[in-house]
């Protein structure tokens, strides 16, 4: 069969599934892509499994397959609430570790183990209790971006929507914020509370800088800029709104700007841009190197073979799922 841009629609595999991603995905590519959808839906059925796909999937996995999407704090209370017997996480490896601490007793898969993260690589637990032996009784709020390892050490976990939330929960003059140095100087700018930062940073989100930002605004007057506050604090400030990937999806659908320019991941501008097409997503993004090792023929993989399943030291589950607890306590 011949794809030309006037292809009729019936005429495609699951025609209901590639009007969601027709403005990401070439006609003449669907077929392929199908293939390997209609396999994940018939795997997720047969295993009793859920897809928890995060904000930076690619549109053919965040629209067809997933079942619960969002940010890391969205996917940590889904991955708490289901009784699926198997989470394939489509995300990168400290997501699956999450639902593994907070799902000991089910199979918890991720498509690629060298799905990895600059945050969560940057710190490991004995920087941890050497942060804790300087600053004697003051709480550690672990961005969720780290190891279970890490999280056992820590006392709290955070996100970056709910970061100041959690920072003040607290009720102490001072914390602890790990390892993001940009989340926890943009969270300091927002609080009273005394904030010891460490100097990991987002691969991604460090990149930008505030002359993108003028860049973009000399080309499109009007657009209106929203950044992820993982990148540093002089393009937060240049920005006009700072969030989680959570909180641009509720900006945008609350504010319905003519323009706008999503100031993080490349998948984040393509995902959200689905549900609004009467908005015009400039795309100012850096792709996540770890985000794009999840496809769709390695999430099929997973489920047909079972694997790469994700395994946490028994020795750790308590702590780490203590600290993840109480966030996801803290509403």
């Amino acid at each position: 069969m011949l794809y030309a841009p006037a292809v009729a629609r019936a005429a495609l595999p699951l025609p209901h599934l590639y009007d969601r991603v027709a403005r990401h995905v070439p006609a003449i590519e669907w077929p392929a892509l199908a293939a390997d959808i209609a396999a994940i839906l018939d795997l997720k059925a047969r295993r009793n499994a859920i897809l928890l796909a995060h904000n930076y999937q690619a549109p053919e996995i965040f629209h067809t397959v997933a079942d619960i999407v969002g940010d890391s704090l969205a996917l940590a209370r889904e991955a708490a609430a289901t009784e699926a017997d198997v989470i394939v996480l489509a995300g990168v490896h400290f997501m699956a570790e999450t639902a593994k601490v907070l799902n000991p007793d089910k199979v918890v898969l991720i498509p690629d183990e060298k799905a990895g993260c600059s945050l969560a690589e940057s710190i490991r637990p004995e920087d941890v209790l050497a942060l804790k032996a300087r600053h004697p009784g003051v709480p550690v709020v672990t961005y969720v971006n780290t190891s279970a390892a890490v999280k056992a050490v820590s006392d709290v976990c955070c996100t970056s929507g709910n970061a100041k939330k959690v920072v003040e929960a607290l009720g102490v003059p001072k914390v602890i914020m790990i390892p993001d140095e940009y989340l926890a100087r943009n969270i300091a700018a927002q609080t009273h509370v005394e904030i010891v930062t460490w100097n990991g940073r987002c691969e991604v989100h460090e990149r930008f800088t505030p002359l993108d930002i003028a860049d973009i605004r000399d080309i499109y007057p009007d657009v209106t800029v929203i950044a992820h506050p993982e990148c540093p604090p002089d393009v937060v400030a240049a920005s006009d709104f700072a969030g989680s990937t959570a909180e641009m999806v509720g900006f945008v659908a609350a504010r319905r700007p003519r323009r706008v320019a999503l100031v993080t991941e490349c998948s984040m501008g393509d995902n959200v841009a689905v549900h609004y097409p009467e908005i015009d997503f400039v795309k100012p993004c850096n792709l996540c190197p770890h985000m794009k090792r999840i496809t769709l023929g390695n999430i099929r993989r997973a489920l047909e073979t079972m694997s790469p399943e994700v395994t946490v030291d028994p020795a750790l589950l308590a702590g780490a799922r203590a600290s993840v607890e109480r966030m996801l306590a803290i509403r």
